[in-house]
């Protein structure tokens, strides 16, 4: 089977688009580093949801962090766990691993997706 140049343009489009969350949701597995946080959204934005799975052996411990201050709405997630957390504009949502081993965490975020990400150490 031979594919024209306007099928391979397709493909290619449309797996640009899906890869770059053209259609409204980022999906992202992410390990952290013992003791260590995950920071998504430290940077002005508008409001997101977020559907948290712990994929790992360690204890998640998730809040939100407004970026004028201070830190609210703790949610503890047990290995396997899951919780949905919605995040108001201009507020962080900080994933810590409060454990001894790498942890991990599968993401389905939805909303504005022009959101910071990064690592910081406890």
């Amino acid at each position: 089977m031979k594919l024209s140049t306007t099928s391979i343009a397709c493909l290619a489009t449309l797996f640009l688009a899906t890869s770059c969350g053209v259609f409204g949701s980022l999906n992202s597995n992410t390990s952290i580093k013992p003791n260590e946080t995950f920071v998504l959204g430290k940077n002005e934005h508008n409001t997101f949801k977020t559907y948290l799975k712990n994929e790992g052996t360690t204890t998640l411990k998730i809040y939100q962090a407004p970026l004028n201050g201070g830190t609210h709405s703790p949610v503890v997630i047990k290995p396997k766990g899951t919780a949905t957390i919605k995040t108001a504009k201009n507020t962080a949502l900080i994933i810590e691993n409060t454990g001894n081993e790498y942890g991990s965490v599968t993401l389905k975020v939805k909303g504005d997706l022009n959101l910071g990400m990064t690592y910081n150490n406890q």
